[in-house]
C-alpha cells in the first residue's frame, strides 16, 4: 500500500541503494579463489651457508692468519715426536670440560685415559665424554671420512642398529655441511659447531660440537695436525653470539690464539726435553728415556701411570721420579705421600 503518511521532521533521507555489507562484492577475474592456498615463500634456512660465505668474505685478513699459524704448527708436530698431538689433547679436553661444565683437572683426565681409573663414581660419566674427546682428537678418521651421513654417524657413534636409521639430528647435521662445499675449511667448522649445538640433544652436546669443528678445521692443513686448538687458551672461539658474522669473528680469533698458545707449548716442552736428555745422559738403563717420553706424552703422570706407559717397575720408576725431581727436571703437584703427580718443569 502507499505510504500516505505525511514525512515528518525526524525522518531521515532516503537512500538510493541499501548497503548490503554482509553480502559478497563484485567478482574480480584477478582475485585468488579463497579455497587455493597462496604460493608461500621458500622457508629461509636455519644455517644458511650464503650467511656464512658473505660473513667469511669480511674476514680474509684473520683467516689467512689462522692458516699460516696452523701451517706452523703442523711443521712443529711433523718434527717432534709422535706423543705431542697426544699432549695437546689432553691439554685441550682438560681446558674444554670447564667451558662445557665437566670441570676436569689434567691429573684425573691421565689417569681414566691411561688407566681408567676414576676417583668417584659421581664423574664417571663426565670422565668418559673426556675420554672419549681425547680418543677422537688424537686419532681415528676425520668426521667427513666416507661422505657426511657415514662420516659423522661413526664419528659420534651413532649408527644405525637392528634396522633403525640414522638418528634425525645427524641427517640434519650432514644435510647442513653437504650445502658449505664451497666454504673455507675454518668457516666450515665454525658452522659445523653452532650446528650442532643447536641440533644435538643431551648432556654431550658440547663436547661432541667442539670436537667434530676441531677435527674438521684441521682439513685446512696437511694432515700433520690431526685437530684444530679451539680452547687451550680460553673459550673465546666458542663464545660467538649473534649473526654468522659475529660468529665467524670470534671463531676465527680464538682458533688462532689457541693455535699460538699450541704453539710456545711445544717449544717449551721441546726446550724441556733437550734440558732432560743433557741432564740424565749420565744415567743408564732404559728407564731414564722412557720415562722423559712419558713425562713429554702426559702433562699429569702418576707412579702407576708411569709404570704403565714405560713398561719399568714401580720400583725403577719411583727411584727415576725422585731422581728427575731432585736435578729440576719435574716438580711434584700434589705434596701427598698417598696420591702424587708430577709434571714437566717446563
Amino acid at each position: 500500500m502507499p505510504d500516505i503518511d505525511p514525512e515528518g521532521p525526524f525522518d531521515s533521507d532516503p537512500v538510493a541503494e541499501e548497503d548490503l555489507w554482509f553480502l559478497p562484492g563484485p567478482e574480480d577475474d584477478d582475485a585468488q579463489d579463497p579455497l587455493i592456498p597462496a604460493p608461500r615463500a621458500r622457508p629461509r634456512l636455519l644455517f644458511d651457508p650464503a650467511d656464512w660465505r658473505s660473513a667469511q668474505a669480511g674476514y680474509s685478513n684473520e683467516l689467512a692468519d689462522l692458516a699460516f699459524q696452523f701451517g706452523a704448527l703442523e711443521e712443529r708436530l711433523r718434527a717432534g715426536p709422535a706423543e705431542w698431538t697426544h699432549r695437546l689433547a689432553l691439554l685441550e679436553v682438560a681446558d674444554l670440560g670447564w667451558w662445557a661444565g665437566d670441570r676436569i683437572s689434567p691429573e684425573r683426565l691421565a689417569l681414566w685415559t691411561g688407566l681408567r681409573l676414576s676417583a668417584t663414581a659421581d664423574d664417571t660419566q663426565a670422565l668418559a665424554r673426556a675420554g672419549w674427546a681425547v680418543r677422537r682428537l688424537s686419532g681415528g678418521p676425520a668426521p667427513d671420512a666416507g661422505g657426511w651421513l657415514g662420516g659423522l654417524s661413526d664419528f659420534l657413534g651413532r649408527n644405525a642398529v637392528d634396522g633403525e636409521a640414522i638418528p634425525d639430528t645427524i641427517a640434519d647435521l650432514a644435510e647442513v655441511m653437504e650445502g658449505a662445499a664451497t666454504l673455507h675449511p675454518a668457516t666450515r667448522a665454525a658452522m659445523m659447531f653452532h650446528s650442532w649445538m643447536a641440533l644435538g640433544q643431551g648432556r654431550s652436546t658440547a663436547v661432541e660440537a667442539v670436537v667434530l669443528a676441531a677435527r674438521h678445521g684441521a682439513s685446512m692443513g696437511r694432515g700433520a695436525a690431526l685437530f684444530l686448538p679451539l680452547a687451550l687458551s680460553g673459550p673465546g672461539a666458542l663464545r660467538g653470539i649473534g649473526d654468522p658474522e659475529q660468529k665467524l669473528g670470534a671463531w676465527l680469533r680464538g682458533s688462532a690464539q689457541a693455535v699460538v698458545a699450541a704453539l710456545l707449548h711445544l717449544e717449551r716442552i721441546a726446550a724441556w726435553r733437550a734440558r732432560a736428555e743433557t741432564a740424565t745422559a749420565d744415567l743408564s738403563g732404559r728407564t731414564p728415556p722412557a720415562l722423559i717420553s712419558v713425562m713429554a706424552a702426559w702433562p699429569m703422570v702418576t707412579a702407576p701411570l708411569a709404570e704403565a706407559k714405560s713398561g719399568a717397575s714401580r720400583a725403577a720408576v719411583q727411584r727415576n721420579l725422585d731422581l728427575f725431581t731432585r736435578r729440576g727436571l719435574i716438580r711434584e703437584m700434589t705434596g701427598q705421600d698417598r696420591y702424587r703427580v708430577w709434571t714437566a718443569a717446563i
